[in-house]
């Protein structure tokens, strides 16, 4: 599912236009950010959780040369899914 997927479904669900959904999606998407950005984190009981993930400098190989590199640190984004979507994922159906 894409994003245009997803807002049609969105609207689809809560009876509001798909440009509705799509200005909430858009906000949601810039809340998570920014909190993520100030060092906070967002969870959705049930859904999951969105936390930062530092990454430490590390030593890499380029792949093309096999020449030892310096890979930088750098912050990225870690979901851990709920216990709830854990379930929904692992039901038979």
């Amino acid at each position: 599912m894409n994003k245009t997927e997803l807002v049609q479904s969105l609207a689809s669900a809560t009876e509001q236009s798909q440009a509705a959904a799509a200005r909430s999606m858009e906000a949601f998407i810039k809340i998570v950010s920014e909190e993520l950005a100030q060092g906070g984190e967002v969870v959705i009981p049930g859904f999951g959780s969105f936390k930062r993930a530092e990454r430490a400098e590390r030593q890499g190989r380029n792949p093309q040369t096999g020449e030892a590199m310096t890979i930088g640190a750098s912050t990225s984004v870690k979901f851990v899914p709920g216990a709830a979507l854990k379930s929904a994922m692992n039901a038979k159906g």
